[in-house]
């Protein structure tokens, strides 16, 4: 029986803003993306539950060591959640554990509620999460039947607005902050109605600082990887992209080569403090630094990207 050939990967740098289909899971998603672009190095920027669609941007090469960053960035959410039952998961895709009649809700009411999930509060992740506890995924415990307590952590909902409803059912808009599970979310909404509630579709819109992402699909990324390396990497993004919503410093000659050996600067003209992409004379991209009040830059990244 013949061999497949094997893939020659090769060094990509850049991102993909990948619009994720409903059924697969991110890391599922990334290595499919992976094996069309032949990228040597990939990752993405924090997990989509299968049941989600829309933007997971995916990182290769260089970009990788911005993943960190856009994992802690804020993201927008189009969330439809289903009142009257509760399940095992917190969506659709688990066990129904209780159903409720539905009172009589009016706007007011719902809006009520949802006020209480506006601005910094705290969220019990759902079980069938993949945090860790004592080394080991939540999901991996609660599919054992085993009962954790889950210590509930502070996370910061920016917006969160009705958009539709019908009887038994509401489209929610959510923008929020790192660490925010809109299951969680839809748990806690349920509940404030009085007759529960889980997630039964979720959207990504947009991540910072692609708040108008072009994004694409596995289905156009195929079809462009049949027609040539030219349309397939016409999808791959610079890795300074990931940092368009930074100040910009230029550096001189001499910056430049300190700042590429690892060296702290003084920049008496920097920008106010705090983080900024630094770029060198020719253009080229040279770190992602941290800036304090006297001038001083720290590299958070370094970035060892090839000349054009």
């Amino acid at each position: 029986m013949s061999r497949l050939p094997r893939i020659q990967h090769r060094d990509l740098h850049g991102i993909v803003l990948l619009d994720k289909p409903l059924g697969l899971s991110s890391n599922q998603a990334l290595q499919t993306v992976r094996r069309l672009l032949r990228a040597a190095k990939g990752g993405h920027t924090g997990a989509l539950d299968p049941l989600a669609t829309g933007l997971l941007p995916l990182c290769f090469g260089e970009a990788t060591k911005l993943a960190g960053s856009l994992l802690g960035a804020r993201k927008a959410y189009v969330a439809e959640c289903r009142l009257g039952v509760t399940t095992d998961t917190a969506d659709c895709e688990g066990e129904i554990v209780r159903q409720r009649p539905l009172p009589a809700l009016d706007e007011v009411t719902i809006e009520a509620a949802l006020v209480k999930l506006r601005g910094r509060i705290l969220q019990v992740p759902p079980m069938y999460s993949a945090l860790k506890q004592d080394g080991e995924r939540l999901y991996a415990k609660a599919r054992r039947g085993e009962t954790v307590e889950v210590p509930p952590r502070e996370v910061e909902i920016h917006r969160l607005d009705l958009l539709a409803r019908t009887d038994d059912t509401l489209t929610l808009l959510v923008e929020c902050g790192s660490g925010t599970y809109v299951r969680s979310l839809a748990v806690d909404l349920g509940e404030d109605l009085g007759c529960g509630a889980h997630l039964t579709a979720l959207r990504r819109l947009w991540v910072e600082p692609f708040r108008e992402p072009r994004m694409v699909t596995l289905e156009q990324l195929q079809q462009a990887a049949e027609q040539g390396d030219e349309a397939l990497l016409a999808w791959l993004l610079p890795v300074s992209a990931g940092l368009s919503d930074l100040p910009v410093l230029q550096l001189d000659e001499q910056q430049s080569m300190a700042i590429s050996r690892g060296q702290q600067i003084p920049l008496p003209q920097a920008p106010p403090s705090g983080r900024c992409a630094a770029y060198a004379s020719d253009g080229a991209l040279l770190a992602l630094l941290e800036l304090d009040d006297e001038g001083r830059a720290r590299i958070l990244r370094g970035f060892n990207l090839p000349s054009d």
